[in-house]
């Protein structure tokens, strides 16, 4: 890979990632309910998504669930019924249990966001389908094919997680700090509830 592809990979990534859907909102909800540093670990999930995505692109599975209309609803049907119960979880979630008890969302742990980041991704049958037309234009097809897609792969992991981490979680944090009553938490749980199911009636309508 050339450098004028590396930087044009770059700039596509860039804009992709700033594009906001489920990973953005994912990120934001959990800079809102456990503070912007522990929020990293929904981040890690989403990237390991993201890799997982990759190597079924790279192995040529994506191209069978890209073919194939059934496998592709099923994993868009699911993706979009686990959006909304993200969704209805946070339009439920008690705002004035934040650091106060053991179900308080604050406590959540590392693991469980980890998971939570892992299926918001994998779930998205769309991410396969895009991966599969974006990235043969940054491989050439006579060099070292496990070199480019690890050049790729990287890149991509990259930009993600500083994008999530330092532009969605802060701005989740900064809505947590505007928020500092229950009543204002409320009204932002459901909009972030709202954000989750808008997303999900996306991916099974689109």
């Amino acid at each position: 890979m050339t450098a004028s592809t590396w930087w044009a990979l770059l700039g596509a990534c860039l804009l992709i990632s700033f594009t906001p859907g489920a990973g953005a909102v994912n990120t934001m909800t959990n800079a809102l309910n456990v503070g912007f540093r522990r929020s990293i670990w929904g981040i890690l999930g989403q990237q390991a998504a993201l890799l997982i995505q990759l190597v079924i692109v790279a192995a040529g599975l994506g191209l069978v669930i890209a073919g194939s209309p059934a496998a592709f609803d099923v994993i868009r049907y699911c993706g979009a019924a686990y959006l909304a119960y993200l969704g209805v979880r946070q339009i439920l979630a008690d705002p004035s249990a934040e650091n106060a008890g053991d179900d308080g969302p604050a406590d959540e742990s590392g693991l469980s966001m980890f998971v939570r980041g892992l299926w918001v991704n994998l779930l998205n049958p769309k991410a396969i389908v895009f991966l599969l037309a974006f990235i043969p234009g940054f491989v050439v097809a006579d060099g070292d094919l496990f070199t480019q897609y690890g050049l790729i792969g990287l890149t991509i992991v990259a930009v993600d997680m500083i994008v999530m981490w330092l532009f969605f979680a802060l701005l989740g944090r900064a809505f947590a700090r505007i928020t500092s009553t229950p009543r204002a938490r409320r009204r932002l749980n459901i909009a972030f509830g709202l954000l989750f199911i808008g997303v999900g009636v996306m991916l099974a309508l689109m």
